[in-house]
Protein backbone atom coordinates (compact mmCIF):
# COMPACT_ATOMS: atom_id res chain seq x y z
CA UNK A 1 0.00 0.00 0.00
CA UNK A 2 2.62 2.55 1.04
CA UNK A 3 4.93 2.06 -2.67
CA UNK A 4 1.37 1.72 -4.18
CA UNK A 5 0.73 5.33 -3.04
CA UNK A 6 4.38 6.58 -3.76
CA UNK A 7 4.15 5.58 -7.00
CA UNK A 8 0.55 7.18 -7.63
CA UNK A 9 1.68 10.53 -5.78
CA UNK A 10 5.31 10.69 -7.91
CA UNK A 11 3.80 10.20 -11.02
CA UNK A 12 0.91 12.89 -10.50
CA UNK A 13 3.74 15.26 -9.28
CA UNK A 14 5.38 14.28 -12.63
CA UNK A 15 1.96 14.98 -15.02
CA UNK A 16 1.87 18.33 -12.92
CA UNK A 17 5.37 19.54 -13.22
CA UNK A 18 5.39 18.47 -17.27
CA UNK A 19 2.51 20.90 -17.53
CA UNK A 20 4.66 23.75 -16.00
CA UNK A 21 7.36 23.23 -18.08
CA UNK A 22 5.67 22.22 -21.23
CA UNK A 23 2.47 23.58 -21.12
CA UNK A 24 2.96 26.71 -18.98
CA UNK A 25 6.60 27.48 -19.34
CA UNK A 26 6.46 28.61 -15.97
CA UNK A 27 9.83 27.34 -13.76
CA UNK A 28 8.99 28.55 -10.65
CA UNK A 29 6.11 26.14 -10.66
CA UNK A 30 8.53 23.28 -12.49
CA UNK A 31 10.88 23.76 -9.24
CA UNK A 32 7.97 23.56 -6.50
CA UNK A 33 6.57 20.38 -8.07
CA UNK A 34 10.25 18.78 -8.91
CA UNK A 35 10.71 19.67 -4.91
CA UNK A 36 7.62 18.06 -3.95
CA UNK A 37 8.47 15.08 -6.16
CA UNK A 38 12.19 14.61 -5.06
CA UNK A 39 11.51 14.79 -1.48
CA UNK A 40 9.03 11.71 -1.76
CA UNK A 41 11.66 10.32 -3.63
CA UNK A 42 14.21 10.12 -1.07
CA UNK A 43 11.87 8.95 1.15
CA UNK A 44 10.48 5.57 -1.09
CA UNK A 45 12.62 2.84 0.41
CA UNK A 46 13.85 -0.15 -1.37
CA UNK A 47 11.95 -2.67 1.19
CA UNK A 48 8.58 -0.78 -0.38
CA UNK A 49 9.76 -1.37 -3.65
CA UNK A 50 10.50 -4.78 -3.16
CA UNK A 51 7.04 -5.74 -1.66
CA UNK A 52 5.49 -4.78 -5.18
CA UNK A 53 3.87 -7.74 -6.38
CA UNK A 54 1.20 -6.59 -9.61
CA UNK A 55 0.36 -10.05 -10.66
CA UNK A 56 -1.71 -10.88 -7.37
CA UNK A 57 -3.40 -7.10 -7.65
CA UNK A 58 -6.44 -7.84 -8.82
CA UNK A 59 -7.28 -4.16 -8.72
CA UNK A 60 -4.41 -3.20 -11.40
CA UNK A 61 -4.98 -1.18 -14.14
CA UNK A 62 -8.32 -0.97 -13.77
CA UNK A 63 -9.60 2.20 -14.84
CA UNK A 64 -13.13 4.49 -14.65
CA UNK A 65 -15.01 5.53 -17.96
CA UNK A 66 -14.57 9.33 -16.87
CA UNK A 67 -11.09 8.98 -17.59
CA UNK A 68 -12.11 8.94 -21.21
CA UNK A 69 -13.67 12.72 -20.73
CA UNK A 70 -10.36 14.26 -19.53
CA UNK A 71 -9.59 16.11 -22.83
CA UNK A 72 -8.31 19.75 -21.51
CA UNK A 73 -5.24 20.50 -19.61
CA UNK A 74 -7.25 21.88 -16.96
CA UNK A 75 -8.91 18.54 -16.29
CA UNK A 76 -5.87 16.81 -16.66
CA UNK A 77 -4.37 19.15 -13.81
CA UNK A 78 -7.05 19.00 -11.92
CA UNK A 79 -7.76 15.11 -11.90
CA UNK A 80 -3.78 14.68 -10.99
CA UNK A 81 -3.89 17.26 -8.70
CA UNK A 82 -6.82 15.23 -6.31
CA UNK A 83 -4.51 12.16 -7.48
CA UNK A 84 -1.91 13.44 -5.60
CA UNK A 85 -3.56 14.73 -2.59
CA UNK A 86 -5.54 11.13 -2.14
CA UNK A 87 -2.02 8.95 -2.12
CA UNK A 88 -0.58 11.70 -0.10
CA UNK A 89 -3.54 11.17 2.54
CA UNK A 90 -2.88 7.42 2.29
CA UNK A 91 0.75 7.56 3.30
CA UNK A 92 0.06 10.38 5.94
CA UNK A 93 -2.66 7.90 8.09
CA UNK A 94 -0.92 3.92 7.17
CA UNK A 95 2.56 5.96 7.67
CA UNK A 96 2.30 6.88 11.12
CA UNK A 97 2.80 3.94 12.62
CA UNK A 98 5.43 2.27 10.21
CA UNK A 99 7.16 5.47 9.09
CA UNK A 100 6.78 8.48 10.67
CA UNK A 101 9.32 10.54 8.95
CA UNK A 102 7.23 9.66 5.53
CA UNK A 103 3.84 10.20 7.23
CA UNK A 104 5.14 13.74 8.12
CA UNK A 105 6.65 14.61 5.01
CA UNK A 106 2.95 13.42 3.22
CA UNK A 107 1.27 15.81 5.94
CA UNK A 108 3.40 18.70 5.33
CA UNK A 109 3.47 18.02 1.32
CA UNK A 110 -0.44 17.64 0.77
CA UNK A 111 -1.07 21.22 2.13
CA UNK A 112 1.96 22.72 -0.08
CA UNK A 113 -0.22 20.56 -2.90
CA UNK A 114 -2.85 22.77 -2.45
CA UNK A 115 -1.42 25.79 -3.26
CA UNK A 116 0.46 24.35 -6.21
CA UNK A 117 -2.82 23.19 -7.52
CA UNK A 118 -4.65 26.16 -7.66
CA UNK A 119 -1.53 27.86 -9.04
CA UNK A 120 -1.46 25.60 -11.65
CA UNK A 121 -4.72 26.07 -12.72
CA UNK A 122 -4.94 30.00 -12.30
CA UNK A 123 -1.89 30.01 -14.34
CA UNK A 124 -3.73 29.47 -17.79
CA UNK A 125 -6.76 32.38 -16.95
CA UNK A 126 -9.90 32.75 -18.73
CA UNK A 127 -12.55 35.14 -18.18
CA UNK A 128 -14.44 32.75 -15.54
CA UNK A 129 -11.75 32.09 -13.86
CA UNK A 130 -10.16 35.66 -13.37
CA UNK A 131 -14.14 37.10 -12.26
CA UNK A 132 -13.98 33.74 -9.85
CA UNK A 133 -11.12 35.14 -8.24
CA UNK A 134 -11.90 39.05 -8.28
CA UNK A 135 -14.85 38.11 -6.37
CA UNK A 136 -13.45 36.21 -3.74
CA UNK A 137 -10.88 39.11 -3.39
CA UNK A 138 -11.26 41.88 -0.48
CA UNK A 139 -8.28 43.97 -0.80
CA UNK A 140 -7.03 45.87 -3.82
CA UNK A 141 -3.23 47.17 -3.26
CA UNK A 142 -2.56 49.93 -5.64
CA UNK A 143 1.31 50.81 -6.46
CA UNK A 144 2.84 52.93 -8.22
CA UNK A 145 6.40 53.28 -10.11
CA UNK A 146 9.69 53.08 -8.55
CA UNK A 147 11.65 50.04 -6.96
CA UNK A 148 10.00 50.27 -3.58
CA UNK A 149 6.94 49.18 -5.59
CA UNK A 150 8.15 45.75 -6.08
CA UNK A 151 9.19 44.45 -2.58
CA UNK A 152 5.61 46.43 -1.37
CA UNK A 153 3.79 43.96 -3.75
CA UNK A 154 5.92 40.82 -2.71
CA UNK A 155 5.18 41.84 0.61
CA UNK A 156 1.70 42.22 0.24
CA UNK A 157 1.39 39.18 -1.47
CA UNK A 158 2.65 36.97 1.12
CA UNK A 159 0.02 38.12 3.57
CA UNK A 160 -2.51 37.08 1.24
CA UNK A 161 -3.28 39.62 -0.97
CA UNK A 162 -4.60 38.98 -4.48
CA UNK A 163 -5.42 41.36 -6.76
CA UNK A 164 -2.72 44.36 -7.51
CA UNK A 165 -3.31 47.60 -9.44
CA UNK A 166 -0.11 48.72 -11.23
CA UNK A 167 -0.65 52.57 -11.75
CA UNK A 168 2.26 55.21 -13.44
CA UNK A 169 0.47 57.97 -14.56
CA UNK A 170 2.00 59.47 -17.80
CA UNK A 171 3.04 63.12 -16.78
CA UNK A 172 4.88 61.53 -14.41
CA UNK A 173 8.69 62.82 -14.51
CA UNK A 174 11.33 60.57 -15.16
CA UNK A 175 9.56 57.29 -16.10
CA UNK A 176 9.01 56.63 -19.70
CA UNK A 177 7.02 53.65 -21.55
CA UNK A 178 10.38 51.69 -22.09
CA UNK A 179 10.47 51.69 -18.06
CA UNK A 180 6.52 51.22 -17.36
CA UNK A 181 6.97 48.04 -19.64
CA UNK A 182 9.85 46.63 -17.31
CA UNK A 183 8.13 47.74 -13.97
CA UNK A 184 4.79 46.32 -14.89
CA UNK A 185 6.16 43.02 -16.65
CA UNK A 186 8.26 42.72 -12.99
CA UNK A 187 5.14 42.93 -11.11
CA UNK A 188 2.61 40.65 -13.41
CA UNK A 189 5.08 37.91 -13.18
CA UNK A 190 5.05 38.36 -9.24
CA UNK A 191 1.41 38.68 -8.90
CA UNK A 192 1.29 35.31 -11.01
CA UNK A 193 3.76 33.39 -8.97
CA UNK A 194 1.32 33.78 -6.30
CA UNK A 195 -1.37 33.25 -7.91
CA UNK A 196 -3.11 37.16 -7.60
CA UNK A 197 -4.52 39.00 -10.54
CA UNK A 198 -2.88 41.90 -11.81
CA UNK A 199 -4.38 44.90 -13.60
CA UNK A 200 -3.27 47.91 -15.42
CA UNK A 201 -4.39 51.67 -14.67
CA UNK A 202 -5.42 53.32 -17.73
CA UNK A 203 -3.32 51.57 -20.41
CA UNK A 204 -4.95 48.79 -22.45
CA UNK A 205 -1.46 48.61 -24.46
CA UNK A 206 0.59 48.02 -21.20
CA UNK A 207 -1.62 45.87 -20.16
CA UNK A 208 -1.37 43.50 -23.31
CA UNK A 209 2.03 43.93 -23.31
CA UNK A 210 2.39 42.35 -20.35
CA UNK A 211 -0.39 39.99 -20.49
CA UNK A 212 -2.38 41.67 -17.59
CA UNK A 213 -5.23 40.37 -16.34
CA UNK A 214 -7.06 43.56 -17.35
CA UNK A 215 -7.44 47.44 -16.77
CA UNK A 216 -8.76 49.96 -14.98
CA UNK A 217 -10.11 52.70 -16.24
CA UNK A 218 -11.13 56.16 -15.12
CA UNK A 219 -13.93 58.49 -16.62
CA UNK A 220 -11.56 59.90 -18.32
CA UNK A 221 -10.07 57.17 -20.78
CA UNK A 222 -10.87 55.27 -23.19
CA UNK A 223 -14.33 54.24 -23.41
CA UNK A 224 -14.83 50.83 -21.83
CA UNK A 225 -16.52 49.33 -24.98
CA UNK A 226 -13.51 50.03 -27.02
CA UNK A 227 -10.98 48.74 -24.62
CA UNK A 228 -13.70 45.70 -24.58
CA UNK A 229 -13.01 45.46 -28.04
CA UNK A 230 -9.13 45.59 -27.10
CA UNK A 231 -9.01 43.35 -24.55
CA UNK A 232 -10.97 40.74 -25.43
CA UNK A 233 -14.13 38.99 -23.07
CA UNK A 234 -11.63 37.18 -20.97
CA UNK A 235 -9.55 40.24 -19.49
CA UNK A 236 -11.11 42.38 -16.10
CA UNK A 237 -12.52 45.87 -17.03
CA UNK A 238 -12.92 47.73 -13.58
CA UNK A 239 -14.32 51.79 -13.71
CA UNK A 240 -13.66 54.51 -11.40
CA UNK A 241 -17.59 55.95 -10.51
CA UNK A 242 -17.75 59.03 -8.07
CA UNK A 243 -21.45 58.92 -8.40
CA UNK A 244 -24.76 56.39 -8.90
CA UNK A 245 -25.34 57.49 -12.77
CA UNK A 246 -21.74 56.84 -13.39
CA UNK A 247 -22.11 53.49 -11.86
CA UNK A 248 -25.26 52.43 -13.30
CA UNK A 249 -23.92 53.27 -16.88
CA UNK A 250 -20.29 51.36 -16.12
CA UNK A 251 -23.11 48.50 -15.06
CA UNK A 252 -24.73 48.69 -17.97
CA UNK A 253 -21.71 49.19 -20.35
CA UNK A 254 -20.64 45.41 -19.03
CA UNK A 255 -17.67 46.45 -16.42
CA UNK A 256 -16.81 43.77 -13.76
CA UNK A 257 -15.99 45.31 -11.09
CA UNK A 258 -16.29 49.14 -9.90
CA UNK A 259 -14.21 51.69 -7.92
CA UNK A 260 -16.37 53.99 -5.56
CA UNK A 261 -14.89 56.75 -3.98
CA UNK A 262 -13.17 58.65 -2.97
CA UNK A 263 -14.48 58.23 0.84
CA UNK A 264 -11.83 60.76 2.00
CA UNK A 265 -9.34 63.26 0.91
CA UNK A 266 -6.22 61.23 -0.24
CA UNK A 267 -2.91 62.76 -1.77
CA UNK A 268 -3.18 60.62 -4.94
CA UNK A 269 -5.71 62.04 -5.70
CA UNK A 270 -5.57 66.12 -5.78
CA UNK A 271 -8.11 68.74 -5.66
CA UNK A 272 -10.95 65.91 -6.25
CA UNK A 273 -13.38 66.28 -3.86
CA UNK A 274 -14.22 63.18 -1.42
CA UNK A 275 -17.64 61.43 -1.72
CA UNK A 276 -17.87 60.21 1.95
CA UNK A 277 -19.39 57.53 2.76
CA UNK A 278 -23.36 58.34 1.66
CA UNK A 279 -22.05 56.82 -1.98
CA UNK A 280 -20.47 53.50 -0.26
CA UNK A 281 -23.89 52.89 1.03
CA UNK A 282 -26.05 54.09 -1.67
CA UNK A 283 -23.61 51.67 -3.65
CA UNK A 284 -23.82 48.83 -1.14
CA UNK A 285 -27.60 48.92 -1.90
CA UNK A 286 -27.55 49.25 -5.96
CA UNK A 287 -24.22 47.63 -7.30
CA UNK A 288 -24.80 44.29 -8.48
CA UNK A 289 -21.04 43.57 -9.56
CA UNK A 290 -17.78 44.00 -6.82
CA UNK A 291 -17.05 47.21 -5.98
CA UNK A 292 -14.31 48.67 -3.71
CA UNK A 293 -14.46 51.55 -1.50
CA UNK A 294 -11.12 53.76 -1.87
CA UNK A 295 -9.63 56.48 -1.01
CA UNK A 296 -7.60 57.59 2.06
CA UNK A 297 -9.01 54.10 3.48
CA UNK A 298 -6.40 52.49 5.88
CA UNK A 299 -6.97 50.79 9.58
CA UNK A 300 -8.37 53.10 12.00
CA UNK A 301 -11.29 54.51 9.53
CA UNK A 302 -11.65 51.06 7.97
CA UNK A 303 -13.96 49.98 10.19
CA UNK A 304 -16.43 53.12 8.96
CA UNK A 305 -16.19 52.29 5.83
CA UNK A 306 -17.32 48.39 6.62
CA UNK A 307 -19.82 49.77 8.30
CA UNK A 308 -21.20 51.62 5.59
CA UNK A 309 -21.82 48.14 3.58
CA UNK A 310 -18.53 47.88 1.99
CA UNK A 311 -16.84 44.59 1.48
CA UNK A 312 -13.88 45.22 -0.37
CA UNK A 313 -11.59 48.16 -0.21
CA UNK A 314 -8.64 49.58 -1.99
CA UNK A 315 -5.62 51.22 -0.96
CA UNK A 316 -2.37 52.69 -1.57
CA UNK A 317 -0.51 54.34 1.22
CA UNK A 318 -2.11 52.22 3.96
CA UNK A 319 0.19 49.63 2.50
CA UNK A 320 2.61 51.23 0.16
CA UNK A 321 3.58 53.84 3.02
CA UNK A 322 3.49 50.93 6.03
CA UNK A 323 6.48 50.74 7.91
CA UNK A 324 5.50 46.94 7.36
CA UNK A 325 3.85 46.50 4.08
CA UNK A 326 3.32 42.30 5.03
CA UNK A 327 1.93 43.22 8.62
CA UNK A 328 -0.43 45.84 7.29
CA UNK A 329 -1.44 43.69 4.48
CA UNK A 330 -2.69 41.23 7.36
CA UNK A 331 -4.13 43.30 9.36
CA UNK A 332 -6.36 44.72 6.67
CA UNK A 333 -7.34 41.30 5.39
CA UNK A 334 -7.81 40.47 8.88
CA UNK A 335 -10.29 42.94 9.34
CA UNK A 336 -12.19 42.53 6.10
CA UNK A 337 -12.57 39.05 6.87
CA UNK A 338 -14.01 39.41 10.18
CA UNK A 339 -16.55 41.73 8.30
CA UNK A 340 -17.65 39.66 5.82
CA UNK A 341 -17.88 36.32 4.24
CA UNK A 342 -15.27 33.69 3.88
CA UNK A 343 -13.06 33.47 0.60
CA UNK A 344 -9.77 34.17 -0.76
CA UNK A 345 -9.02 36.64 2.09
CA UNK A 346 -12.53 37.33 3.37
CA UNK A 347 -15.25 39.38 0.96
Amino acid sequence: MIDANLDRAREGLRVLEDWARFGLDRPDLVARSKDLRQRLGRLHRDSYKLARDTATDRAAGLGHPYQAERTAPQQVVAANGARVQEALRVLEEFGRGIDPPLAAEAARSRYLLYDLERDLLHSDRDGASRRELLERCSLYLIVGSGAASEATVAAALEAGVRLVQYRAKQQEVGIDDRQRLVEALTLRQLCHRHGALFLVNDRVDLALAVEADGVHLGQGDLPLAQARRLLGPGRLIGCSTHALPQLRQAVAEGCDYLGVGPVHATPTKPGREPVGLAYVAAAAKECPVPFFAIGGIDGPNLPSVLAAGARRVAVVRAITAATDPRAASAALLQALAEAGEPGVEGR
